[in-house]
């Protein structure tokens, strides 16, 4: 992937995208955002990714139906603190309402309105406040809703890059939630992707399928999975470009930049589990097939036993081996290379010197990389999650109180 003409750049929006975030009273504390939305001057091609949960709450559901029928949305509504997920016939009445309300302001037509909730399940939207809240929003450049659709995360997730395409400048920008219940696919988690490039109908599905599979499907926090999970993404070809496909010479920039957005983004989420002091990142090599270094590298950042460890700075590495034998990897269980950051932990299974104090001190920084050599092929596997620590059964022990 050509990765070198794309530049980080501070967050904002692309060309012709609009978004606004506000307090409408669905958090207590008059000074936390819960309520926003994100807007296209044109409808934009859109692809999505959804929860696997078969608890599918309303607006995940609904805004999936929407998507896979026309591939097009032009706006999406988002709340945080209600999931609007196990509430019936009323609330899927409540999401249908949403879009009726936001079509109406913005002059759109309903079927081009998405729908995402997020925090707790089984509560109806307060329609009044949801009606007040529409009534308030504006199209604006602020990325105030980037902070309004969280709940238990300590801040908001977001990223901008910018390349050309054809000496056409192109922004793509992406932001999320997600702290807790992170497993086995996505999870709890929003995530939302904007792009002013140009892309051929029928192309971004299938891209945002293969690149979710190597990015937020490879995070886990606690081995839960929500029933409001979905990652959208909207392009809506204001940059002006060739709309894109598979064969275009560009096509290789667009994907590794969106590849670049959703994986930093995977990162975040991890990094910012409920109760997290440390990111874990496990990089599996010489697997025998993709899939399979996939899942030894999400084994490995899902094990309780190894994220206690970690957050204890403990190099005990017979929890690492003992999660890999539960896998079904093929690998010789005598050829197994392991090191925690830059220390060689075992070569060809045969545990190696090392500095204790020195192994420690390296596990207390806030990122830990755990690599594995499998000795049985040339695939790899890639993935993130945290450590587990007291704060995480605080919090999640007074979710809803």
């Amino acid at each position: 992937m050509q990765t070198t003409k794309i530049q980080e750049v501070p967050f904002c929006w692309p060309q012709g995208f609009k978004s606004d975030g506000i307090h409408t009273g669905l958090k207590k504390a008059t000074d936390q955002l819960d309520f926003g939305w994100l807007y296209s001057a044109i409808p934009a091609q859109a692809a999505g990714m959804y929860t696997t949960n078969r608890f599918c709450a309303a607006p995940t559901a609904i805004t999936k139906q929407l998507i896979n029928k026309q591939q097009q949305l032009q706006a999406i509504i988002m709340n945080s603190a209600i999931a609007n997920s196990c509430t019936g016939t009323t609330g899927e009445a409540n999401v249908h309402q949403e879009q009726k309300l936001v079509a109406q302001k913005l002059k759109i037509n309903s079927n081009l309105v998405g729908v995402a909730s997020t925090g707790l399940i089984g509560s109806q939207l307060p329609m009044s406040k949801i009606t007040a809240g529409i009534n308030k929003l504006q199209l604006t450049t602020n990325t105030k809703v980037t902070q309004a659709i969280l709940t238990t995360d300590t801040h908001a997730k977001k990223i901008s890059l910018q390349f050309k395409l054809a000496n056409q400048l192109c922004t793509i920008s992406g932001f999320a939630k997600g702290s807790g219940m992170i497993a086995p696919n996505m999870a709890t988690m929003l995530g939302f992707v904007t792009t002013d490039v140009a892309v051929a109908p029928n192309v971004l599905q299938p891209l945002l399928s293969k690149l979710t599979d190597k990015t937020f499907n490879q995070i886990t926090v606690d081995g839960d999975t929500s029933t409001n999970d979905m990652v959208v993404v909207l392009a809506n070809g204001q940059a002006g470009n060739s709309p894109l496909t598979e064969a275009a010479p560009d096509w290789s920039i667009f994907t590794a930049a969106l590849h670049q957005v959703l994986a930093f983004l995977a990162q975040q989420i991890a990094g910012d589990g409920e109760g997290a002091t440390k990111l874990l990142e496990v990089n599996v090599n010489h697997a025998a097939t993709e899939s399979e270094g996939q899942q030894v590298a999400k084994a490995l950042v899902g094990s309780n036993l190894v994220k206690a460890a970690f957050f204890g700075a403990d190099p005990n590495w017979g929890r690492i081996i003992s999660t890999l034998g539960m896998t079904n990897a093929q690998f010789n269980p005598q050829q197994i290379d392991l090191a925690f950051n830059e220390f060689q932990i075992l070569i060809a299974s045969q545990p190696q010197e090392f500095e204790r104090k020195a192994v420690i001190a390296s596990l207390k920084q806030n990122k830990i990389k755990i690599s594995l050599d499998l000795h049985a092929g040339n695939a790899s596997g890639q993935a993130w999650g945290c450590d587990l620590t007291y704060d995480y059964v605080k919090i999640n022990a007074t979710y809803s109180s």
